[in-house]
């Protein structure tokens, strides 16, 4: 190893602690986006809460997930009704996203707490944010409970889901092609509150090799 690519490294194993002010981890794996949730329980109220350990995670069937740490109000209510709904969190939105955070009792509507409009949707029983551009319905296919490798159990639960209809601002389409960068999306840093903004000005593209 020449002189030039020698790194001072911190070094460390997580069970043993990380050793910094702020565990490095998931502002390391960033920017992650925002999975914003609704979903309804058994009994008709509905939850609106943000997950920051989300994304896609097959083509065909489409599929996606979240991963919540601790057994919360989400997961439980996709459980019981097998439905939920995605929606794009975005810098207009981005307010509104984070009070549906609070954490509040199960028959508190995090639409009204944060200003939010609930709409309907077409195949599941679940309403979307009317402000947000862009909304997937879904329908359970898994909950997972997480382990380490040892076989111990984590307290965390990956929920997944395959989209099933999907709704876009039609604003945000051009000659066909979906514009990413013109919703503005807003994504997970690290720390307690650290988020990034997509501009359309900071997007690159590269072709991949045959």
């Amino acid at each position: 190893m020449d002189a030039k690519s020698q790194k001072d490294l911190h070094f460390y194993e997580p069970k043993n602690g990380h050793g910094l002010k702020h565990d490095p981890f998931n502002a390391i794996i960033a920017p992650r986006p925002i999975g914003w949730i609704s979903s309804r329980d058994g009994k008709g109220n509905v939850n609106l809460a943000p997950y920051s350990f989300f994304n896609a995670f097959c083509y065909h069937p489409p599929i996606i997930g979240f991963s919540s740490t601790n057994w919360k109000d989400s997961a439980g209510n996709i459980q019981d009704t097998g439905e939920f709904v995605w929606n794009l969190a975005t810098i207009d939105l981005a307010k509104q996203m984070n009070a549906t955070a609070a954490h509040v009792a199960p028959d508190v509507d995090e639409f009204k707490l944060a200003g939010l409009t609930a709409a309907s949707c077409k195949l599941v029983n679940v309403p979307r944010v009317a402000e947000s551009p862009v909304a997937f319905e879904c329908k359970l296919t898994q909950i997972i409970q997480l382990q380490g490798k040892d076989g111990e159990k984590a307290q965390a639960w990956l929920t997944l889901g395959e989209v099933v209809a999907v709704h876009i601002d039609k604003a945000f389409i051009k000659d066909g092609v979906y514009q990413t960068g013109l919703a503005h999306p807003i994504v997970r840093a690290g720390r307690r509150g650290d988020y990034f903004e997509i501009k359309p000005e900071n997007m690159f593209e590269m072709i991949r090799p045959d």
